[in-house]
């Protein structure tokens, strides 16, 4: 078995080697991951500036793109064979309910999907990184189960683990993605010179974390397993907008 291995913290990231040492029991790994954090980069591609990979000592490829380049780029020019499967992760911190839509970590799977390979996105929820250990033993429990139920082609896995020892995990449940209230807003300070200069705030809360969320199974102790689509149509929509769009 053949696996891409990327992420979005950057390809000196401890989730990225603790994933990597995980894989290498079941796999033939190659890692191609951006050379500096690239979190909140969601499906952005490099198409200003010429693509590097740059082989590291311990056979790591670092690329100065964004983890959609690093996808694409594995699977188009640095593997000699197309890989059996992508996963990007471990990520530092929660990819949770609307998290997903920016997230590099996830973005980086759903490429793995465009480019026609069943994909894995995996996150440790918290910024601790005291337990990723647990999320490579989950995502290493889900790969062998991949093997007789494959993924649908139109679909990637999102792995959310909280940041427990494997021993304290109170097991994996299904979800859908939950909601966020609006985030805060920008934080506005100066720097050393005057100037202005903006940061954004912190995430809003949950809005929508009830049973059968995501939120709602790393809130009370269990991986959340997502299946997610790249489809935005809003198909609920579309009979009542043509509807009213024919009196125009």
């Amino acid at each position: 078995m053949r696996i891409l291995l990327s992420n979005d913290d950057g390809v000196h990231a401890k989730g990225i080697e603790v994933l990597y040492k995980a894989l290498t029991q079941i796999a033939q790994v190659t890692v191609v991951a951006p050379d500096r954090n690239c979190s909140g980069a969601s499906n952005s591609l490099t198409l200003l500036n010429p693509l590097r990979a740059t082989v590291l000592d311990n056979g790591f490829i670092s690329v100065n793109g964004t983890p959609t380049d690093c996808v694409h780029l594995g699977v188009n020019q640095l593997m000699d064979e197309l890989p059996d499967l992508v996963v990007a992760g471990i990520n530092n911190g929660a990819n949770l309910g609307d998290d997903t839509l920016y997230s590099g970590t996830v973005a980086a799977a759903s490429e793995g999907r465009h480019l026609g390979l069943p994909a894995i996105a995996v996150s440790l929820c918290s910024k601790q990184e005291n337990h990723y250990e647990t999320a490579a033993q989950v995502t290493l429990d889900i790969i062998k189960q991949l093997r007789s139920h494959p993924l649908p082609k139109d679909q990637i896995i999102n792995i959310n683990v909280p940041n427990v020892a494997l021993t304290e995990l109170k097991g994996i449940k299904v979800c859908r993605l939950g909601a966020r209230h609006k985030a805060e807003t920008m934080t506005k300070q100066q720097d050393p010179w005057g100037r202005d200069i903006f940061w954004y705030g912190n995430l809003g809360s949950e809005s929508d974390a009830g049973e059968g969320t995501d939120f709602h199974a790393i809130n009370h102790g269990y991986a959340a397993i997502t299946p997610l689509k790249v489809d935005m149509t809003a198909h609920e929509s579309l009979e009542a907008m043509s509807n009213w769009l024919s009196e125009v």
